[in-house]
């Protein structure tokens, strides 16, 4: 298995995925093709998942994120659920501005939804 390093763009987010379990996204997520943009990246943790690691920090640094992005995300985070089920560490670390409630909503849903543990840094 081999790290997934995908460019910050216009459009879209800064993807540093390591096997060793360090995980990054950041910057603005609204692609064109979403779908497409993520494609690799859903494999990519399709694929690191079936490893079972032992641990894995999520760091989620956007500053804003489109509605097909959300979906995406959740699947994403639909993922590390399973591991984290099967007894993996996984901590997620959403990064948002004091002021932007918004983002910290969203943060809030997706540990709601998925019940994995997630930390509000500033």
């Amino acid at each position: 298995m081999q790290d997934l390093i995908k460019a910050k763009g216009e459009k879209t987010p800064l993807i540093e995925f390591h096997e060793s379990g360090e995980l990054r996204i950041e910057g603005r997520s609204s692609p064109e093709n979403p779908f497409e943009f993520y494609q690799d990246v859903l494999a990519w943790v399709k694929e690191y998942t079936d490893t079972n690691p032992a641990k894995t920090s999520i760091h989620i640094k956007l500053d804003y994120f489109n509605t097909s992005t959300s979906k995406l995300l959740l699947n994403l985070f639909r993922q590390f659920e399973q591991i984290h089920n099967s007894g993996s560490e996984i901590k997620i670390y959403w990064y948002h501005e004091k002021e932007d409630s918004d983002m910290m909503e969203a943060g809030q849903y997706y540990e709601v939804v998925t019940k994995l543990p997630f930390h509000y840094p500033n």
